[in-house]
């Protein structure tokens, strides 16, 4: 796409502040995981000097855990929207609009599951650090999981994550307000197709980066215009198999 001396500035330095807040997020979740006393894979190594079991304390970590996860899996979004900002009147307002409605509902999700989690909690599904007490709990959510790859409602929301340039096309909106508009509904299919990816942080501690780095790659690789469709289903045979496993090994 050609820029004119005025726009590629500005492209430029939006880009390294977007890449910039996904370093800065994974950072922070390092850092909240060697306080929180726990290995790569979210095992308890050490004093657990950053007790999560409020809300006050958990919102902030999802929230900024959806930066981390989910913001990486916006690229190929954000470059659809790029190439139509010429032959359909986007403008870099819009682009940001499109960033912010995303991550809104992402927030948004943040504090559904930060819910869920003290929910858990509070029954002694999960622990402290977010991980299973039973093996029964860890099994079903991988089924679960599987089980809604092969779903009408996983194809509708991949579809739209797959592909965000039909939507923008079928959906599209000019200015700051209409990208906010489209990023709002493109999060939501977002959500929709990968809230289960976000559950399975129950199965071995939602403090494991070893979770959030094969999942966020796992999003990206689904988002992947060349593979996207092929990964999806081989995936939730992998998640059924495993849950079987785990429940085998928690007779």
């Amino acid at each position: 796409m050609t820029t004119s001396p005025v726009q590629f500035p500005l492209r430029a330095i939006l880009w390294v502040a977007f890449f910039a807040a996904i370093l800065a997020a994974w950072a922070f979740m390092f850092m909240m995981a060697r306080m929180s006393g726990v290995d790569m894979i979210g095992r308890p190594v050490g004093m657990n000097m950053m007790p999560m079991t409020t809300f006050g304390a958990l919102f902030p970590m999802w929230a900024i855990m959806m930066a981390a996860m989910m913001l990486p899996t916006m690229v190929p979004t954000l470059r659809d929207y790029e190439r139509l900002m010429i032959s359909a009147d986007g403008t870099r307002a819009g682009w940001l609009g499109v960033l912010l409605g995303y991550f809104i509902v992402w927030v948004g999700f943040a504090g559904l599951i930060t819910l869920v989690q003290l929910g858990l909690i509070a029954f002694n599904v999960i622990d402290g650090l977010g991980i299973s007490t039973t093996g029964f709990f860890a099994a079903a959510l991988l089924i679960v999981v599987g089980a809604f790859q092969f779903t009408r409602a996983k194809e509708i929301c991949h579809g739209v994550c797959h592909a965000p340039m039909n939507y923008f096309l079928g959906k599209w909106r000019t200015g700051f307000g209409g990208g906010l508009r489209m990023g709002l509904g493109l999060g939501a299919f977002c959500v929709g197709c990968c809230w289960g990816f976000m559950m399975l942080g129950f199965v071995g501690g939602v403090m494991s980066l070893l979770w959030m780095g094969l999942a966020t790659l796992f999003m990206v690789f689904e988002k992947l215009p060349e593979i996207g469709h092929r990964v999806t289903k081989p995936a939730g045979v992998l998640l059924i198999l495993a849950g079987l496993v785990v429940a085998v090994m928690a007779l």
